[in-house]
């Protein structure tokens, strides 16, 4: 069953509070009570919702970071989170409300970081997907960078880490395998070893589904990866 079923109309009874509460709220005649704080969400909802709503408002935030809107982000946004035909006009309603109204990300960001808390990985599989839906009309201007690694900033994540899942980005021809794994150039091989063996069993895409990451959008957790596989590929060459 996909995550996008009744995404909103599945919200109703759950207590929802801070800006997702009171953004679906007026989605939805105010039936989500305002007053309860974000622990009611992370308590009462289920975590596939969650990580959907949170990629439907903050894509949106950041479709128009650079002051424009794009048809490629829009189409991205579509295509990244597998919205069926018949589901677009819900997600639509959410993605237009988060996009016109005053609120700016950051409290979104800062209320997505205390539902995962404790959830490095998750979050910063949503970093993944906002550097996706950014390039999607070519490139990431200096405006959507700044936002992104803001949000990562508020969500916990150091610029080691941030810069590893930039990297990450790259093709394999062209990514410096010492960022992508969070490593040093002069560090030892065991070293590294230890820190890619890491790197791999958080990032695999089982772990992710069990954690609350839907299906239609693991396949950024494969790609990342892919990266981090053809890192250490790249560091044993080196250091043979």
């Amino acid at each position: 069953m996909s995550i996008w079923g009744s995404l909103i109309g599945g919200m109703i009874g759950f207590s929802l509070g801070g800006p997702f509460g009171m953004l679906l709220g007026s989605l939805i005649g105010g039936k989500i009570s305002r007053a309860r704080s974000g622990a009611g969400f992370r308590s009462f909802a289920q975590p596939q919702q969650i990580f959907a709503l949170s990629l439907i408002v903050l894509s949106a935030k950041l479709s128009k970071a650079d002051g424009k809107v794009s048809k490629e982000e829009l189409v991205a946004v579509k295509d990244k989170l597998k919205i069926p035909d018949n589901e677009l006009d819900q997600v639509g309603k959410i993605f237009n409300k988060a996009k016109e109204e005053s609120t700016g990300y950051e409290p979104y960001a800062q209320q997505i970081a205390q539902i995962y808390k404790g959830n490095l990985n998750v979050l910063e599989e949503v970093i993944n997907i906002l550097f996706y839906i950014a390039e999607a009309d070519g490139s990431v201007s200096n405006s959507e960078l700044k936002m992104i690694e803001h949000i990562a900033l508020i969500f916990g994540l150091n610029q080691i880490q941030f810069n590893g899942i930039k990297e990450g980005r790259k093709s394999s021809g062209k990514l410096n395998p010492y960022i992508v794994l969070e490593s040093k150039p002069d560090e030892d091989i065991q070293t590294i070893r230890k820190r890619y063996l890491k790197l791999s069993k958080e990032h695999h895409p089982d772990l992710l589904i069990s954690k609350g990451v839907p299906e239609e959008v693991i396949e950024e957790s494969k790609n990342k990866m892919r990266a981090i596989n053809s890192a250490w590929d790249q560091i044993q060459k080196l250091k043979s």
